[in-house]
């Protein structure tokens, strides 16, 4: 039977390449795979991951640009910022090969005698990915928990199935042992059973709220460890003593780089009233002059939506943006041609009688606010059911601080666009979920803090 695993490139719409969903006992073989696997690799030496982690690094490097081409095909990321995310994710495999021994060093317990914790795998894991950075979220994933030694299996978003199948071969290449990593093509009704079978121990899920909350409801009850990073609506603060050029700037790549999906995208730019149409009129110029073109291009930075679902769900959230009074600053929204192809915009006046004013606006649709003075501004900024990360943009970095501390994310970053690094966790708050990724935190999630008391 086909199933909905297939590339259907998203600057065309045309279907391009189709795969077959995995049998219920084809994934029972999988999971029993992974399961003996983990028993020898959880034992493995220390050495030998770093050995691996170092090779998958090495490999990516070496088929960047035919990996960046896949995506490029597969969710309409420009090839320029797909090689982007491909250097990222070899920064996180040597990330982990470098530091990972040292983030599992048993830990002695002040004015506890002869009693210590050390940091032990926990068995298989199931990863359940999205399709917005296909190699990225599956890396600072797996990259930690190879190190753990810890199992994994994956299930990439169906619109991913080519990049999924790519990760799955590089592993193999750089020799990582069979069934310590596993893809799987499975159905919603299929990764239900899956985090019942009793040897997974946790699960891992960066998407929306709504298969998070379905995922966390499932695995709760099957009293599994869960790790949730889910949608953000990001307020992006820009203060009057700010450097105006380069806040302008940040907030245009952070807003309509991988065409605005990003959960971590500057989605609400909150500009305080003194520089406000200083501001807005030159984020109207960048944002006039962007014009989609095709993601295949080097120069290209604006590209199609993943696919016309994403396109369907944006028009219909920009137009009743725009039913309900928000003022269209530049106008954007469907072009008419095959694909989904979606013309960037900017719009203002967004209130909280509208339902843009609460969404998740997942693509290039950027939303400026006028804030009178720091109080308007941190209250425009946690009025949001999402908490992942915020920017400040400011010369006093006093003030920004105290004003971070003020805020209820996750992440704050000052004086530059929102991005991530290997070294830097990642996660937020309320609904935008619970757990880390990357940095120290990355490996103490899915882990047996065991206590030895001699």
């Amino acid at each position: 039977m086909m199933t909905s695993y297939q590339v259907t490139n998203p600057a065309t719409g045309e279907i391009e390449k189709q795969y077959t969903n995995h049998s219920d006992h084809e994934i029972q073989a999988i999971i029993t795979e992974s399961d003996d696997a983990y028993q020898v690799w959880r034992t493995s030496d220390i050495n030998s991951r770093v050995r691996i982690l170092n090779n998958i690094a090495d490999l990516y490097d070496k088929q960047r640009q035919a990996l960046a081409r896949i995506m490029a095909r597969e969710m309409g990321k420009p090839v320029a910022q797909g090689e982007g995310e491909l250097a990222l994710v070899s920064d996180i495999f040597r990330y982990y090969a470098k530091y990972g021994e040292q983030f599992l060093t048993t830990a002695d317990l002040p004015n506890a005698q002869n009693a210590v914790v050390k940091k032990e795998p926990i068995g298989v894991l199931l990863g359940i990915m999205p399709w917005n950075y296909p190699h990225y979220q599956v890396a600072r994933f797996i990259a930690p928990n190879l190190m753990l030694g810890n199992a994994m299996v994956l299930k990439h978003a169906p619109s991913c199935p080519e990049s999924a199948v790519a990760i799955t071969t590089i592993l193999a290449q750089a020799c990582l042992p069979k069934g310590v990593y596993n893809n799987i093509f499975a159905t919603n009704d299929q990764v239900t059973s899956i985090i019942n079978d009793k040897r997974i121990q946790g699960v891992s899920l960066t998407g929306s709220e709504r298969a998070g909350a379905a995922v966390a409801q499932t695995a709760g009850a099957a009293l599994k460890k869960v790790v949730l990073e889910l949608g953000g609506s990001d307020p992006f603060i820009v203060l009057a003593d700010a450097d105006i050029d380069q806040a302008v700037t940040c907030a245009f790549i952070g807003r309509f780089g991988n065409a605005g999906q990003a959960c971590n995208a500057a989605k609400r730019i909150i500009l305080q009233a003194d520089i406000y149409e200083e501001f807005v009129e030159k984020l109207t110029h960048n944002v006039e002059s962007l014009e989609p073109a095709d993601p295949l291009c080097k120069k290209t930075f604006l590209g199609p939506l993943s696919s016309s679902q994403a396109l369907e769900t944006l028009q219909a959230q920009y137009d009743n943006a725009i039913t309900q009074g928000a003022t269209v600053l530049v106008a954007g929204g469907q072009i008419e041609k095959s694909g989904a192809w979606f013309k960037p915009a900017l719009l203002a006046d967004v209130t909280p009688d509208m339902q843009a004013y609460y969404d998740e606006l997942f693509g290039p649709v950027a939303v400026v606010y006028k804030a009178l003075d720091i109080e308007e501004a941190i209250r425009l900024a946690n009025d949001t059911p999402f908490g992942l990360g915020a920017c400040i943009h400011t010369q006093d970095m006093a003030r920004g601080q105290a004003i971070a501390e003020r805020l209820n994310v996750g992440m704050v970053t000052f004086n530059q666009a929102p991005g991530t690094a290997a070294e830097m966790p990642f996660g937020g708050v309320k609904r935008s979920g619970f757990g880390r990724e990357l940095g120290p935190c990355g490996m103490n999630e899915f882990v047996n803090f065991k206590l030895y008391n001699k």
